[in-house]
This record gives structure tokens, C-alpha cells and sequence, in this order.
């Protein structure tokens, strides 16, 4: 077997970033709060390890949307008809990003609120 190059995966992996960016809905959703969140925080001039917190958690989100949408499709290819156990899988994985997307959320308020709350009443 031969191995890939190391820039042949690079590119696999982005057609497989730019696959989940298209077709997926929360994925574009999630990538918008990003891009809201990010120009928020640069607004309010934050420290730089609230930068690292903010770019871990909105990386892990859309990581978790991007697992997400491997299970959905692994899924669908191991069991194309309806199963009990393929709706527990699909069901899990989306709330898992439920999950880490609130979670997502509450260390916003916790990163971007105080600077915000002086800002707006300083």
C-alpha cells in the first residue's frame, strides 16, 4: 500500500471541511456565531488567553459538528434502512454538539460579558 503525501491529505482533509461547510446547515450556523463572536472579541480588545479559550471552544464545536456528520454518514452507509440503534447513534452524536455548542455559549457570556458589561456601562 502507498503511503499519501503528507500535502494529498491536507487536501483531503479540506475537501472534507469544505464538504461539511456546504451541505450542512448547523455547520454554516455555527461557523456564523464564530465569526460574530470573534469580531465581538476583537472589539472589546481581549487578553490574549481569552483569545486561546474562545479559538479552542469554537474549534471544538465545529469539530464536534464535523464528528457529527462522520457518524450520521457512517451510519447511513451501514444501516440504509431504519434501525433502533442507528437513531441512537445519530441522536447521540447531534447531542453531543448540543451539548458542547451550550457549553459553548455559557464560556462566551464567562470570556466576552464582563469586558462587554464594562464597555457598555463604564
Amino acid at each position: 500500500m502507498r503511503s499519501t503525501s503528507i500535502w494529498a491529505s491536507f487536501g483531503q482533509a479540506l475537501a472534507g471541511v469544505t464538504f461539511v461547510v456546504r451541505t450542512q446547515r448547523n455547520a454554516r450556523i455555527h461557523l456564523t456565531v464564530a465569526a460574530l463572536v470573534t469580531a465581538l472579541a476583537a472589539f472589546l480588545s481581549i487578553e490574549l488567553r481569552d483569545w486561546a479559550i474562545l479559538a479552542l471552544t469554537i474549534g471544538a464545536v465545529l469539530a464536534a459538528e464535523m464528528g457529527n456528520t462522520v457518524i450520521e454518514a457512517a451510519v447511513d452507509l451501514a444501516s440504509p434502512e431504519q434501525h433502533e440503534l442507528a437513531r441512537i447513534a445519530k441522536d447521540a452524536a447531534a447531542g453531543a454538539v448540543l451539548l458542547l455548542a451550550t457549553t459553548s455559549i455559557v464560556v462566551g457570556l464567562l470570556v466576552l460579558g464582563p469586558p462587554l458589561y464594562a464597555r457598555l456601562f463604564s
